[in-house]
């Protein structure tokens, strides 16, 4: 269905949109639409450095000591 819609089709779905709820409703739309994706690219990343330091954390805790006996204080 949506492979049928050209270049025409598309711009005038635009302009119904902006006929209907204008343009200042529409930028504020895409504002917020662009917020939401900065935001959840930001937790991507800050959920990939959470996981990372626990498992550096993870691989700290299993590390074995090989330092020898007598050079122990």
């Amino acid at each position: 269905m949506l492979n049928n819609i050209g270049p025409g089709g598309l711009l005038l779905v635009a302009v119904v949109v902006l006929v209907l709820f204008g343009r200042g409703k529409v930028a504020g739309l895409m504002g917020e639409v662009g917020k939401g994706i900065t935001s959840f690219k930001r937790g991507l990343n800050e959920g990939k450095a959470e996981i990372e330091s626990a498992q550096q954390a993870a691989a700290a805790e299993h590390a074995r000591d090989i330092t020898p006996e007598k050079d122990k204080v």
